[in-house]
């Protein structure tokens, strides 16, 4: 017992000493509030609002006088400028990557080290691919560097690229911000030109519907029963206030060019194969098909029609049952091709090719059948526009 008393009251002399230390001087809670605001800035700068107050951050951000008492001297420290770029180069990328299109934008206004920063490839090729990956495809690439040969060849000066520039990003994200950097006399101090084949450019044209690129639309022209099952090529552009597209599809024979408006996303897709409307796509596939197989394959009216892309199984032949262990359908030269959305006595229900040789097959009353490919990750999406009715 004394031993436990002897413990206890040596313990308590040695804190004495700790527990009367003197308070930390007033200047310390600042310290420790701009460090938590460092950690927290990635965070912060999601906010657009944050964002926009960078630009007079970065313009001068005063950590203020600080007089600091002490015992024997007091000292007065001098002010200091501080800048975003002051951050370790980790951290900044870090933040610039979380960062959203719009912000990026704004961003760019801030400074020309930032601007640099904000508008390289690597920043946007993952916004690019975020939300335009699905739609766009090698077809639409080539497109876009058709169409930014061809601006060069026309040649513009500095000052109308600048202009162009502000012009295709004001018009996509019209910030009031923007509207301070052009002065009166129509000229832009803070920007140089945007490169013509910067992914940011390209990013912005899609954004803006500027730019008509090619893809593929499901159940053309809302779904017309003519097109159920069916994706056809068409021109399309973006609609930024009702996020959805309208099409333009190539004339069908004498048929004008047909428009269509107001496309969700979901029935967009870029060509899966790089063949053009009008021309047979190669089957590389006939040799590996079998029976319950799910296929695409090409179909036009006539040969004045462009091809689309037409969904369906394979099935068996008319002499197989159907029993696994009997099939013989996989080692026929006739491939059945079966059509389910139709009546069982439709003439669309079913149609054969040959595995061998096959090409282009039809005539002019049941239309002409082209090339094939086997499908997979693709099946989900079929089945989600499947009609709700059996067609004729």
């Amino acid at each position: 017992m004394l031993l436990y008393f002897i413990t206890c009251v040596s313990f308590f002399l040695f804190l004495k000493p700790l527990l009367s230390l003197k308070p930390l001087p007033s200047w310390a809670s600042e310290v420790r509030l701009i460090s938590l605001s460092l950690e927290s800035i990635s965070q912060l700068f999601r906010n657009q609002f944050l964002v926009g107050l960078l630009y007079q951050i970065h313009t001068r951000m005063s950590l203020g006088k600080k007089t600091l008492h002490s015992s024997k001297v007091e000292n007065v420290e001098d002010t200091q400028d501080m800048s975003v770029l002051d951050l370790p180069e980790l951290v900044l990328e870090c933040i610039l990557e979380r960062l959203p299109p719009d912000s990026l934008c704004q961003m760019a206004g801030v400074c020309r080290s930032l601007r640099e920063r904000c508008v390289s490839d690597y920043l946007w090729e993952r916004h690019m691919k975020q939300k335009w990956g699905r739609v766009i495809g090698p077809v639409a690439f080539r497109e876009w560097k058709w169409h930014v040969a061809s601006k060069r060849s026309v040649g513009s000066a500095r000052h109308g690229k600048q202009r162009n520039f502000m012009r295709l990003v004001s018009f996509s994200w019209p910030f009031s911000w923007m509207r301070v950097k052009v002065d009166a006399n129509n000229s832009i101090k803070q920007f140089s030109s945007l490169p013509n084949d910067s992914v940011m450019a390209w990013y912005l044209a899609l954004e803006s519907g500027n730019f008509w690129f090619p893809a593929q639309v499901y159940n053309r022209e809302n779904g017309h029963v003519g097109f159920m099952l069916s994706c056809y090529d068409a021109e399309l552009s973006y609609d930024p206030h009702t996020d959805t597209f309208q099409a333009r599809y190539p004339p069908h024979g004498r048929r004008a060019v047909s428009i269509e408006h107001g496309i969700p996303w979901e029935r967009l897709r870029a060509p899966p194969v790089d063949t053009p409307p009008h021309d047979l796509h190669i089957s590389d596939c006939l040799n590996d098909l079998r029976p319950s197989d799910h296929i695409e394959i090409q179909w036009r009216r006539n040969k004045e029609f462009p091809y689309g892309w037409w969904y369906g199984v394979v099935g068996h032949l008319e002499s197989c049952d159907g029993n696994e262990n009997y099939c013989l359908c996989k080692s026929s030269d006739t491939v059945v091709l079966e059509f389910n959305q139709y009546t069982s006595d439709s003439r669309w229900r079913r149609t054969s090719i040959s595995r061998k040789d096959h090409r282009e097959e039809g005539n002019e009353a049941d239309g002409f059948y082209g090339g094939i490919r086997k499908i997979e990750n693709e099946i989900s999406i079929w089945k989600h526009l499947w009609p709700s009715e059996v067609l004729d």
